[in-house]
């Protein structure tokens, strides 16, 4: 690869100083992984730049010729664009000259993006066309006679697409998207994005005070949700004993947390006891349309929330659909950009009905802020705290998939994965 500031530089196949993992536990993890930024130096250089296909983009979010949108790979920043031909690219947000991301607008339509600072232009496809002065002025200034335009292109990734999602790597060694994702994530994958047209409704951000790893052990612990979540439990969207399941891929890099709505399924004493943190007795919904699900899947579950490693969470949560999209901001905190999205050919009901039900998620959701305070909890015990170490032990002698709520095995599977990618 080219000599540059997003290349491995070699330092991540020593040990990291001072820091050692506890020998062949997976059940214990150590605070300095979510507060070192060594480590997420690391991160950047050996997951998001490494062998992993990252999310960037849907494509309806560039519906035409032109189309563009500003996105992330992990913290660095990249372009997302469909150009003259047709063809989708992904290149750094650098411009070559001084470092600054010369694309300033969320999305939009552009024959060519201009860097705000000294105006070096370039096109649709990554390519820097223009410099102004390159010839200087009445023979004074300018450039050396050998620069050439090409020698100073950004950094461009790898593209793949499946369905209307749009992926890109910066490794050429990175298998298949299809490999990649492996057989059990894209079953559930190809369930939400089964190549029907999408429509998108809306957009979230906001800023979690906690490690970007946090959202991804929180979605893969299944174990809180029917003790955290008051509403989850309170109108059985998810209660112990319900059919549920943890599906993991072989590498325990992705999982999905499957569930299915029993409106009839019997809670008692014993279940209440367990859940008496969140489940409130006698309580129920004005408006029982809220958390109705109309089955348009072939799903034998009503809730799935995928993560797909190291940036991208798919939701199906009832008949709310999105996607969530995790950028580092540094070991201590994250910016978690949201897209809400329906069908082409939804009615106008199941649009409003998908946009009432969108309030379970996001920032500020039913749902979403309880994770954002537990997030922010977690990670002020390990800044402010002695030193030490989390336990994941439920579930013991399992790793990955499982049919039960009461387990951590896929968090452990995961960081198995990370430790070797991560020569910890």
């Amino acid at each position: 690869m080219p000599d540059t500031h997003i290349v491995n530089n070699g330092s991540n196949n020593v040990a990291l100083d001072g820091m050692h993992w506890p020998d062949g536990d997976l059940s214990r993890i150590p605070d300095w992984i979510y507060t070192s930024a060594e480590v997420l130096d690391r991160e950047r250089e050996r997951i998001f730049l490494g062998e992993c296909w990252n999310f960037v983009a849907l494509e309806a979010e560039l519906p035409n010729i032109g189309s563009y949108k500003r996105s992330y790979i992990g913290d660095v920043p990249v372009i997302v664009t469909r150009t003259d031909e047709d063809v989708f690219k992904v290149f750094e947000n650098r411009c070559a000259h001084r470092g600054v991301e010369f694309c300033r607008e969320l999305h939009g339509q552009a024959n060519e993006f201009i860097c705000p600072y000294h105006h070096w232009t370039y096109n649709l496809s990554g390519e820097l066309i223009s410099v102004p002065f390159r010839r200087g002025d009445k023979g004074k200034g300018g450039m050396p006679k050998d620069f050439a335009l090409g020698d100073y292109n950004p950094k461009h990734f790898r593209v793949a697409r499946r369905n209307g999602v749009i992926f890109a790597t910066y490794s050429k060694d990175t298998e298949s998207l299809e490999d990649y994702l492996g057989p059990e994530t894209m079953e559930q994958f190809d369930v939400v994005f089964s190549g029907r047209e999408l429509k998108i409704l809306g957009y979230y951000k906001n800023r979690l005070n906690g490690n970007w790893k946090l959202y991804h052990e929180n979605l893969k612990d299944p174990y809180h949700a029917t003790l955290l979540h008051v509403y989850l439990a309170t109108f059985r969207l998810m209660v112990a004993g319900q059919k549920s399941a943890m599906i993991c891929d072989h590498m325990g890099r992705h999982a999905t947390a499957a569930s299915a709505k029993d409106d009839a399924i019997e809670i008692g004493d014993d279940l209440v006891d367990e859940m008496k943190g969140a489940f409130r007795v006698g309580m129920d919904l004005n408006d029982g349309e809220f958390t109705r699900y109309v089955p348009e899947f072939d799903s034998p579950w009503t809730v799935t929330m995928s993560t797909i490693w190291p940036n991208l969470i798919v939701q199906r949560e009832l008949n709310t659909l999105g996607i969530r999209h995790i950028v580092p901001r540094g070991p201590h905190a994250l910016d978690m950009y949201w897209t809400m999205f329906g069908y082409v050919g939804d009615s106008e009901e199941m649009t409003r009905h998908r946009m009432k039900q969108g309030n379970l998620m996001g920032p500020s959701g039913y749902l979403g802020v309880d994770d954002n305070e537990a997030i922010k909890f977690l990670q002020d015990g390990f800044k402010n705290s002695i030193p030490s170490e989390g336990v994941v032990k439920l579930d013991p002698g399992n790793e990955g998939g499982t049919d039960t709520l009461i387990s951590e095995a896929s968090i452990r599977s995961l960081y198995r994965h990370y430790r070797e990618v991560m020569n910890l």
